[in-house]
C-alpha cells in the first residue's frame, strides 16, 4: 500500500516538474504544454482543464523545460527553454542564452505550430486542403419502391494570403408505384470561389457558379462573378465576412412543350455574406449567403442560401448536415420559385 502510495506520488511530482508553467499577475497558476503564443494571446493544454486561453498582457512569467520555438523581434526564430528571470524572461537557446522582456517576444510554437506556420510560408496547390464529403441513400420496398440518393462536398484551402474554396450539392429520386415510374428530384449544384487578401480586413472575392434543376426547367445556370470583401469578425472559433460586386448570369431553360427553351443573360450586382464557426471541440457551422440583383430588370432577381453543420465522430468519420435553398422571382411559367434541398448523412473528414 505504501509502495503505491509511493509511486502515486512520485508520478504526479513527475508531471508537475516536467510540464510548463504560466503564472498570471493575480496569483493564478497553470500547468500543462505550451502550444502557442500569438499577438494578445497564450495558449497551453493542461492536463485537467484541457485547452486554455490566457491574455498575455496578464501573464507575470512563463517556465517551459522542453525547448520551444520562441519568435523575437526582426522574424528571428530561436529555440530554447523559457524561465523566468526578475520580471523578464530568459530564453535557453542552444549555444547561448538571452534574457528579453515579455513584450518581445512576437511568438511562441510547439513543434506542431511550427511545422504547420512552416508549410503554411510555401504550400504547393495539393497542400492545405481541408473539407468535408457526405453521401446519403433512403429508400422503400412494398406498395411502393422509391429511392432517394444525396451529395455533399465542401472543401477549402486556406493559406497566409488567400482562400481557394469547391462545394457541391446533389440529390436524386425516383418513384415506382403500380409499375408507373418516374423522377421525383433531380438537382445539381456546385461552384469554386477564390478570395485575395489586399490587407488585413479587406480581400478580392471572385466566383463561378453552375446548377441543374430538372424540376424548374433548368438545364443549366453558369455564373462568373467578382468583387471585394470585409472581414468584420475573426477568430480562433471562426469568421464573419461581407461580399459585394458584379456577376454575369447565363440561364437555359427547358420548358414543358410547346414552349420553346429559352436563354436569359445579364449583369448582376450581388452581395452577402459569410460565416464559419468552430461551436465546440467536434462540432463546426458554416453559413453563407447571396442576393443577385438584375441591373436592367428590377424584377429579376434571386438569393442563395446554405448553411451545414458536422460533427465530429472519430478522426476522420463525421456526421454532417447541410441545406441549400435556391429562390427565383421569375420561373418559368407553371413552376414554383423556391427550391430547396438538405443532404444529412455520415460522412468523411479530410485534411491535407
Amino acid at each position: 500500500m505504501k509502495l503505491a502510495q509511493a509511486l502515486s506520488l512520485f508520478s504526479v511530482l513527475s508531471t508537475a516538474l516536467l510540464a510548463d508553467q504560466v503564472v498570471m499577475k493575480n496569483g493564478d497558476k497553470v500547468s500543462g504544454d505550451i502550444v502557442k503564443k500569438d499577438a494578445k494571446t497564450l495558449t497551453i493544454k493542461s492536463k485537467f482543464f484541457g485547452v486554455v486561453t490566457l491574455p498575455w498582457d496578464e501573464v507575470e512569467s512563463v517556465r517551459a523545460d522542453t525547448p520551444i520555438n520562441v519568435v523575437l523581434p526582426g522574424e528571428q526564430t530561436v529555440k530554447g527553454t523559457l524561465a523566468p528571470a526578475g520580471g523578464k524572461i530568459e530564453v535557453g537557446a542552444e549555444g547561448q542564452k538571452r534574457t528579453v522582456a515579455p513584450a518581445e517576444i512576437i511568438a511562441l510554437r510547439n513543434a506542431d505550430e511550427q511545422a504547420a506556420y512552416e508549410r503554411m510560408l510555401s504550400p504547393g496547390l495539393g497542400d492545405l486542403w481541408a473539407g468535408t464529403a457526405t453521401i446519403g441513400w433512403t429508400g422503400s420496398r412494398g406498395n411502393a419502391k422509391t429511392a432517394t440518393w444525396t451529395t455533399g462536398l465542401n472543401a477549402a484551402r486556406a493559406t497566409r494570403s488567400d482562400k481557394l474554396f469547391l462545394y457541391f450539392n446533389s440529390i436524386l429520386a425516383s418513384a415506382t408505384v403500380n409499375t408507373l415510374s418516374a423522377r421525383t428530384a433531380q438537382a445539381l449544384r456546385g461552384g469554386w470561389g477564390y478570395n485575395r487578401n489586399l490587407n488585413p480586413r479587406i480581400f478580392f472575392n471572385g466566383f463561378n457558379d453552375w446548377e441543374y434543376d430538372r424540376f424548374q426547367n433548368l438545364d443549366l445556370r453558369t455564373v462568373i462573378g467578382g468583387g471585394f470583401g470585409a472581414n468584420v469578425w475573426k477568430a480562433e472559433r471562426g469568421r464573419f465576412d461581407l461580399v459585394g460586386g458584379l456577376a454575369y448570369n447565363r440561364e437555359k431553360f427547358d420548358p414543358v412543350r410547346p414552349d420553346l427553351p429559352f436563354v436569359r443573360t445579364g449583369a448582376d450586382g450581388y452581395w452577402g455574406d459569410d460565416l464559419s464557426f468552430k461551436l465546440n471541440a467536434r462540432t463546426s457551422f458554416f453559413q453563407g449567403f447571396r442576393m443577385f440583383n438584375n441591373l436592367k430588370v428590377g424584377e429579376r432577381w434571386r438569393m442563395n442560401f446554405d448553411a451545414g453543420a458536422n460533427t465530429q465522430l472519430t478522426k476522420w468519420l463525421t456526421w454532417n448536415l447541410v441545406i441549400s435553398d435556391r429562390f427565383l422571382n421569375l420561373p418559368v411559367a407553371g413552376r414554383k420559385k423556391n427550391d430547396f434541398l438538405y443532404t444529412t448523412g455520415f460522412g468523411i473528414t479530410f485534411a491535407k
